[in-house]
Protein backbone atom coordinates (compact mmCIF):
# COMPACT_ATOMS: atom_id res chain seq x y z
CA UNK A 1 0.00 0.00 0.00
CA UNK A 2 1.31 3.51 -0.74
CA UNK A 3 0.00 6.84 0.53
CA UNK A 4 -1.30 7.24 -2.73
CA UNK A 5 -4.14 5.22 -2.60
CA UNK A 6 -4.82 5.65 0.75
CA UNK A 7 -8.19 7.26 0.57
CA UNK A 8 -8.19 8.46 4.29
CA UNK A 9 -5.38 9.98 4.98
CA UNK A 10 -3.18 10.28 8.10
CA UNK A 11 -5.37 13.79 9.40
CA UNK A 12 -6.13 14.25 13.12
CA UNK A 13 -9.30 12.69 12.75
CA UNK A 14 -8.22 9.80 11.20
CA UNK A 15 -5.47 8.22 13.69
CA UNK A 16 -7.76 10.01 16.86
CA UNK A 17 -10.18 6.42 15.50
CA UNK A 18 -6.85 4.39 14.90
CA UNK A 19 -5.22 5.34 18.28
CA UNK A 20 -8.03 3.24 19.83
CA UNK A 21 -8.18 0.11 18.26
CA UNK A 22 -6.88 -2.55 20.49
CA UNK A 23 -6.31 -6.35 19.74
CA UNK A 24 -9.42 -7.16 21.74
CA UNK A 25 -11.69 -5.23 19.37
CA UNK A 26 -10.29 -5.74 16.39
CA UNK A 27 -7.70 -9.09 16.42
CA UNK A 28 -9.65 -11.42 18.73
CA UNK A 29 -9.77 -13.97 16.02
CA UNK A 30 -5.73 -13.96 15.90
CA UNK A 31 -5.12 -14.25 20.13
CA UNK A 32 -4.57 -17.96 20.12
CA UNK A 33 -1.82 -17.56 17.52
CA UNK A 34 -0.11 -14.81 19.67
CA UNK A 35 2.12 -17.46 21.73
CA UNK A 36 4.70 -15.75 24.13
CA UNK A 37 7.67 -17.13 21.93
CA UNK A 38 6.10 -15.88 18.74
CA UNK A 39 8.03 -13.61 16.32
CA UNK A 40 5.63 -11.21 14.51
CA UNK A 41 5.10 -8.77 11.58
CA UNK A 42 2.67 -6.78 11.81
CA UNK A 43 2.04 -4.88 8.47
CA UNK A 44 0.20 -1.07 8.01
CA UNK A 45 0.39 -0.48 11.70
CA UNK A 46 -1.10 2.93 12.05
CA UNK A 47 -0.20 4.61 14.90
CA UNK A 48 0.42 1.27 16.90
CA UNK A 49 -2.13 0.70 19.30
CA UNK A 50 -2.61 -2.97 18.08
CA UNK A 51 1.06 -3.41 17.74
CA UNK A 52 1.76 -2.22 21.23
CA UNK A 53 -1.13 -4.83 22.68
CA UNK A 54 0.59 -7.61 20.32
CA UNK A 55 4.07 -6.83 21.28
CA UNK A 56 3.49 -7.35 25.17
CA UNK A 57 2.30 -10.76 24.43
CA UNK A 58 4.61 -12.21 22.16
CA UNK A 59 8.56 -12.59 21.89
CA UNK A 60 9.16 -9.67 18.95
CA UNK A 61 7.24 -7.52 16.60
CA UNK A 62 8.48 -5.83 13.89
CA UNK A 63 5.90 -3.38 12.22
CA UNK A 64 6.00 -1.88 8.87
CA UNK A 65 4.15 1.58 7.70
CA UNK A 66 4.29 3.41 4.44
CA UNK A 67 3.59 6.87 6.52
CA UNK A 68 6.31 8.08 8.35
CA UNK A 69 4.02 10.34 10.81
CA UNK A 70 2.23 7.27 11.97
CA UNK A 71 5.47 5.47 12.08
CA UNK A 72 6.80 8.26 14.69
CA UNK A 73 2.92 7.42 16.21
CA UNK A 74 3.66 4.20 16.85
CA UNK A 75 6.85 4.66 18.08
CA UNK A 76 6.24 6.73 20.65
CA UNK A 77 3.36 4.69 22.03
CA UNK A 78 5.28 1.70 22.29
CA UNK A 79 7.73 3.81 24.26
CA UNK A 80 5.60 5.14 26.36
CA UNK A 81 4.74 1.64 27.26
CA UNK A 82 8.31 0.56 27.78
CA UNK A 83 8.00 -1.95 25.28
CA UNK A 84 11.46 -2.79 24.08
CA UNK A 85 10.49 -5.77 21.91
CA UNK A 86 9.53 -3.75 18.72
CA UNK A 87 11.04 -2.36 15.59
CA UNK A 88 9.50 0.09 13.26
CA UNK A 89 10.32 -0.09 9.46
CA UNK A 90 9.44 1.90 6.36
CA UNK A 91 7.63 -1.07 4.08
CA UNK A 92 5.59 -1.44 1.18
CA UNK A 93 3.50 -4.90 1.72
CA UNK A 94 4.02 -5.74 -1.88
CA UNK A 95 7.70 -5.73 -1.36
CA UNK A 96 8.69 -6.48 2.26
CA UNK A 97 11.74 -6.30 2.86
CA UNK A 98 12.45 -9.68 4.63
CA UNK A 99 13.94 -13.22 4.17
CA UNK A 100 11.09 -16.59 3.69
CA UNK A 101 9.90 -17.54 6.23
CA UNK A 102 11.18 -14.71 8.94
CA UNK A 103 7.90 -14.83 11.11
CA UNK A 104 5.59 -17.19 13.21
CA UNK A 105 2.75 -15.00 12.59
CA UNK A 106 2.05 -11.97 9.67
CA UNK A 107 -0.60 -9.55 10.33
CA UNK A 108 -2.92 -6.85 8.08
CA UNK A 109 -5.64 -5.10 9.85
CA UNK A 110 -7.47 -2.55 7.44
CA UNK A 111 -4.66 -2.93 4.66
CA UNK A 112 -5.89 -5.43 2.16
CA UNK A 113 -8.94 -3.00 1.01
CA UNK A 114 -6.72 -0.14 0.28
CA UNK A 115 -3.99 -2.24 -1.82
CA UNK A 116 -4.42 -2.35 -5.74
CA UNK A 117 -3.08 -6.04 -4.96
CA UNK A 118 -4.61 -7.49 -2.40
CA UNK A 119 -3.82 -10.99 -3.72
CA UNK A 120 -0.26 -10.17 -4.22
CA UNK A 121 -0.02 -8.51 -1.11
CA UNK A 122 -1.25 -12.11 0.39
CA UNK A 123 1.04 -14.26 -1.50
CA UNK A 124 4.31 -11.68 0.09
CA UNK A 125 2.89 -11.87 3.50
CA UNK A 126 2.92 -16.00 2.96
CA UNK A 127 5.88 -15.66 1.71
CA UNK A 128 7.76 -14.22 4.71
CA UNK A 129 5.87 -16.33 7.34
CA UNK A 130 7.49 -19.50 8.18
CA UNK A 131 5.93 -22.67 7.71
CA UNK A 132 3.11 -23.69 9.77
CA UNK A 133 2.71 -20.19 11.07
CA UNK A 134 -0.03 -18.09 10.35
CA UNK A 135 -0.72 -14.99 7.48
CA UNK A 136 -4.02 -12.90 9.53
CA UNK A 137 -6.10 -10.31 7.86
CA UNK A 138 -9.13 -8.53 8.67
CA UNK A 139 -10.64 -5.59 6.73
CA UNK A 140 -13.69 -3.94 6.67
CA UNK A 141 -16.91 -3.88 4.39
CA UNK A 142 -18.93 -0.64 3.69
CA UNK A 143 -21.29 -2.46 1.85
CA UNK A 144 -22.58 -4.40 4.65
CA UNK A 145 -22.06 -1.19 7.00
CA UNK A 146 -25.77 -0.89 8.32
CA UNK A 147 -27.32 2.39 10.28
CA UNK A 148 -30.28 3.67 11.80
CA UNK A 149 -31.96 6.04 11.10
CA UNK A 150 -31.29 5.78 7.41
CA UNK A 151 -30.13 9.24 6.85
CA UNK A 152 -29.87 10.18 2.80
CA UNK A 153 -26.76 11.82 3.14
CA UNK A 154 -25.52 8.82 5.29
CA UNK A 155 -26.09 7.15 1.95
CA UNK A 156 -24.78 9.30 -0.14
CA UNK A 157 -21.53 9.47 2.18
CA UNK A 158 -21.28 5.72 1.66
CA UNK A 159 -21.63 5.90 -2.36
CA UNK A 160 -19.06 8.91 -2.45
CA UNK A 161 -16.26 6.41 -0.63
CA UNK A 162 -16.86 3.72 -2.11
CA UNK A 163 -16.24 4.87 -5.54
CA UNK A 164 -13.62 7.26 -4.60
CA UNK A 165 -11.87 4.11 -3.23
CA UNK A 166 -12.46 1.95 -6.29
CA UNK A 167 -10.80 5.05 -8.02
CA UNK A 168 -7.63 5.00 -5.91
CA UNK A 169 -7.33 1.11 -6.81
CA UNK A 170 -8.72 -0.05 -3.45
CA UNK A 171 -11.67 -2.42 -2.84
CA UNK A 172 -14.04 -1.37 0.09
CA UNK A 173 -16.23 -4.34 0.35
CA UNK A 174 -12.79 -6.38 0.94
CA UNK A 175 -14.13 -8.43 3.95
CA UNK A 176 -16.56 -10.20 2.05
CA UNK A 177 -13.62 -10.92 -0.69
CA UNK A 178 -10.79 -12.13 2.14
CA UNK A 179 -11.43 -16.01 1.36
CA UNK A 180 -11.34 -15.65 -2.28
CA UNK A 181 -8.62 -13.36 -2.51
CA UNK A 182 -6.60 -15.74 0.29
CA UNK A 183 -7.79 -19.04 -1.98
CA UNK A 184 -6.13 -17.17 -4.72
CA UNK A 185 -3.17 -16.69 -2.95
CA UNK A 186 -2.67 -19.89 -2.63
CA UNK A 187 -3.67 -20.64 0.66
CA UNK A 188 -5.64 -24.01 1.46
CA UNK A 189 -6.22 -24.27 4.96
CA UNK A 190 -7.80 -21.29 5.60
CA UNK A 191 -10.50 -20.28 8.90
CA UNK A 192 -13.25 -17.73 7.51
CA UNK A 193 -14.68 -15.41 10.20
CA UNK A 194 -16.57 -12.12 10.58
CA UNK A 195 -16.99 -9.48 13.78
CA UNK A 196 -18.28 -5.69 14.36
CA UNK A 197 -17.96 -2.88 15.54
CA UNK A 198 -21.26 -1.39 17.23
CA UNK A 199 -21.58 2.18 17.51
CA UNK A 200 -24.88 2.98 19.72
CA UNK A 201 -24.77 4.11 22.85
CA UNK A 202 -24.72 8.12 23.72
CA UNK A 203 -21.43 8.62 24.03
CA UNK A 204 -20.11 5.78 21.16
CA UNK A 205 -22.71 7.49 18.37
CA UNK A 206 -20.60 11.33 19.76
CA UNK A 207 -17.39 9.80 19.13
CA UNK A 208 -18.27 8.10 15.92
CA UNK A 209 -20.40 10.38 14.06
CA UNK A 210 -17.89 12.98 15.58
CA UNK A 211 -14.64 11.83 14.29
CA UNK A 212 -16.33 11.17 10.52
CA UNK A 213 -18.18 14.55 10.41
CA UNK A 214 -14.11 15.56 10.36
CA UNK A 215 -13.19 12.89 7.78
CA UNK A 216 -15.64 14.12 5.66
CA UNK A 217 -14.69 17.65 5.01
CA UNK A 218 -11.02 17.49 6.93
CA UNK A 219 -9.17 14.30 5.91
CA UNK A 220 -7.62 13.31 2.36
CA UNK A 221 -11.08 11.85 1.77
CA UNK A 222 -12.29 15.21 0.52
CA UNK A 223 -9.79 16.05 -1.75
CA UNK A 224 -9.84 12.23 -3.00
CA UNK A 225 -13.88 12.94 -4.00
CA UNK A 226 -13.28 16.26 -5.36
CA UNK A 227 -9.91 15.65 -7.81
CA UNK A 228 -12.66 12.46 -8.96
CA UNK A 229 -15.60 14.78 -9.52
CA UNK A 230 -17.73 12.81 -6.89
CA UNK A 231 -18.42 15.49 -4.17
CA UNK A 232 -18.64 19.32 -4.11
CA UNK A 233 -17.69 20.81 -0.91
CA UNK A 234 -21.69 21.40 -0.64
CA UNK A 235 -22.14 18.04 -0.75
CA UNK A 236 -19.68 17.17 1.89
CA UNK A 237 -21.06 19.66 4.29
CA UNK A 238 -24.16 18.29 3.67
CA UNK A 239 -22.86 14.42 4.71
CA UNK A 240 -21.12 16.10 7.61
CA UNK A 241 -23.92 17.57 8.67
CA UNK A 242 -25.90 14.12 8.44
CA UNK A 243 -23.27 12.13 10.77
CA UNK A 244 -23.82 15.25 13.40
CA UNK A 245 -27.16 14.68 12.95
CA UNK A 246 -27.28 11.00 13.84
CA UNK A 247 -25.51 11.34 16.51
CA UNK A 248 -28.34 13.37 17.85
CA UNK A 249 -30.73 10.08 17.66
CA UNK A 250 -31.52 8.67 20.57
CA UNK A 251 -32.23 5.62 18.77
CA UNK A 252 -29.17 5.84 16.86
CA UNK A 253 -27.24 2.63 15.77
CA UNK A 254 -24.08 2.34 13.43
CA UNK A 255 -23.04 -1.34 12.78
CA UNK A 256 -19.50 -2.10 10.61
CA UNK A 257 -19.18 -5.69 9.65
CA UNK A 258 -15.55 -6.98 9.34
CA UNK A 259 -14.30 -10.37 7.39
CA UNK A 260 -11.08 -12.03 8.74
CA UNK A 261 -8.96 -14.71 7.18
CA UNK A 262 -6.64 -16.97 9.48
CA UNK A 263 -4.29 -18.77 6.81
CA UNK A 264 -1.79 -21.49 7.85
CA UNK A 265 1.33 -21.59 6.04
Amino acid sequence: MTEAGYVHGHHESVLRFHRTRTVHDSATYLLPELRAEASVLDVGCGPGSITADIAALVASVTAVETSPDALDAATRLCAERGLRNVRFLHADVLALPFEDGAFDVVHAHQVLQHVAGPVAALREMRRVCAPGGVVAARDADYAAMTWYPELPAMSDWRTAYRRAARAEGGEPDAGRRLLTWALEAGFTDVTPTTSTWTYATPESRAWWGGLWADRVTQSRFAETTARHGLATSADLERMAAAWRAWVDEPGGCFAVLHGEVLCRA
